[in-house]
């Protein structure tokens, strides 16, 4: 990664931006593209939260529960509630509910890839990239998931999808194609173009804002961890560098332990959101 003297501040950001790629875009929006580094991380994530819930479960006791025991059922517990709260229907529940309580652990885990040191696991892949006989210099690694606008739009496209599916399954077909050209503003015929574009409108709107929420916060947090590292790689044998050493600890810190509550809250936030949506789907306007 490192040129000859070292790479300037914006070099070392634009290749910790970069991701590894199958092959580069040849348009701003080309489907053929995939970001191979968010995909591993993504499905590791899922594994990982998998197996710690399946751990939990296959470890279940009916005594005093452990630790890691306690943790999960509280989480379980307040996802349920969260659940029952918004969407009523007791079926549905039954696939809502572990859904919501794996978007959430699976969002957090992902989440909290930012907080390994930026420069650890590119590091390690620049190594095994150079050992295979490749450039070193084009080893690009991004480790956070969330922080890869592909990836957060693809979540919040799949909650799209399951909230038409529930659309169709409890109203009916012909019962939501009504509710579309029937809500807001009144079931008057002319107002049935109106009510079609205000219905897809509001369904655009609820999916973008539901992927854009969650990549602006982890992309913006990515770049502070950034830009904390830059400070400790400007140290020197000066008052000055030493000074910025200390303030890259101090703020790195700081920004990782305030961090913690982000990456957690997103994750409630995405989950929460997800219930409401499919909740609407099972309300008649």
């Amino acid at each position: 990664m490192a040129a000859e003297h070292g790479p300037t501040a914006g070099e070392y950001i634009i290749h910790h931006l970069t991701h590894l790629q199958n092959h580069k875009a040849a348009n701003v929006v080309d489907f053929s593209v995939f970001n191979l580094d968010s995909m591993f991380w993504a499905i590791s994530m899922g594994v990982l939260g998998c197996w710690l819930l399946w751990l939990a479960a296959r470890k279940a006791t009916s005594g005093v529960p452990g630790r890691f025991q306690a943790a999960v059922e509280i989480l379980v517990e307040m996802v349920d509630a969260q659940a029952k709260g918004i969407v009523h229907n007791a079926q549905s529940r039954k696939l809502v509910a572990p859904l919501a309580l794996t978007v959430f652990v699976w969002i957090f885990l992902m989440n909290a890839m930012d907080l390994l040191p930026v420069d650890l696991l590119p590091l390690i892949w620049e190594k095994i990239y150079g050992a295979a006989g490749h450039d070193p210099h084009h080893a690009y690694m991004r480790v956070v998931p969330t922080a890869d606008l592909s990836m957060t739009m693809g979540l919040s496209v799949s909650v799209l999808l399951l909230c038409l599916i529930y659309n169709i399954k409890i109203k009916g077909f012909g019962g939501w194609m009504h509710e579309m050209v029937a809500a807001p503003f009144g079931a008057h015929p002319l107002l049935w173009p109106f009510n079609f574009v205000f219905q897809i409108i509001e369904f655009i709107a609820k999916t973008v804002s539901h992927g854009m929420r969650l990549f602006g916060n982890m992309y913006a947090g990515e770049l502070i961890f950034l830009l904390i590292a830059l400070l400790g790689g400007a140290w020197s044998l000066s008052l000055t560098g030493v000074s910025l050493a200390a303030l890259h600890i101090v703020a790195g810190t700081a920004w990782a332990i305030f961090h913690i509550l982000i990456i957690t809250l997103q994750a409630f936030v995405f989950m929460m959101l997800a219930l409401v949506y499919l909740g609407q789907a099972h309300d008649a306007h």
